[in-house]
Parts: C-alpha cells; structure tokens; sequence
C-alpha cells in the first residue's frame, strides 16, 4: 500500500511558479513509478508527467512540456512538480499518483495509488 498527500498548491499570478510536493509513506514507494494529473472544473482528469521508479525515465503531456518538470527523491520518498511560466489555463485540482508502471500513468492515464488533491489557482 501507498499513500500520498500533496502539498504546495495556491494562488499565483500567471507567468508565476510553484513548487508542488507528494509525500509518499509505504516501504515499497520507490519502486512505483509516480505522476501527476490535473483536473480543471466540468473536466476529465488529465496525465501531466510521469517518472520511472528512479527517475531515470519521464514523460510529459505536450501541454505542459518544457514548463513543467518532475522529478522524485526516494530517500525522501516525496515526488515533486516543478511548473513555471503558470497560465491561467492551468488553474485546476493537481493530484499525485502512483503506479506499478509508467505505461499505465502516461498511456492509460490511471494509477494505482492516488493522493487527495492540491489546488493550483492562476490568475490573470
């Protein structure tokens, strides 16, 4: 089992940045592959980025590519989202998640773990 619980959203101004955080508990997180979906009022949820167990492999959606970077620290089993140059566009409910492969988080667009929600605010 896996649990996970975000942390970092907010308000920001667009071109802004932030910082989100997973923090990940169970002996065997690091060798889940994590990401990370949005999901903007009246819409499906929808795959940002993922990472391999130890980093070495993501993916992005092409709507956040070369804007947003993921990247994990297992010592510390926490996952994070690094997202600048925020837009207005982005303003959504951002979840972490968990699984046992990165084709099922980048491909099938599902997990097998997922955290409660953060919510990320952009304004004009």
């Amino acid at each position: 089992q896996v649990q996970l619980v975000e942390s970092g959203g907010g308000l920001v101004q667009a071109g802004g940045s932030l910082r989100l955080s997973c923090a990940a508990s169970g002996r065997t997180f690091s060798t889940y592959a994590t990401g990370w979906f949005r999901q903007a009022p009246g819409k499906d949820r929808d795959f940002l980025a993922a990472t391999s167990w130890n980093g070495g492999i993501t993916y992005y959606a092409d709507s956040v590519k070369g804007r947003f970077s993921i990247s994990r620290d297992n010592a510390k089993n926490t996952v994070y989202l690094q997202m600048n140059s925020l837009k207005p566009e982005d303003t959504a409910v951002y979840y972490c998640a968990a699984a046992f492969s990165t084709n099922k988080l980048a491909t099938l667009g599902t997990a097998d773990y997922w955290g409660q929600g953060t919510q990320v605010t952009v304004s004009s």
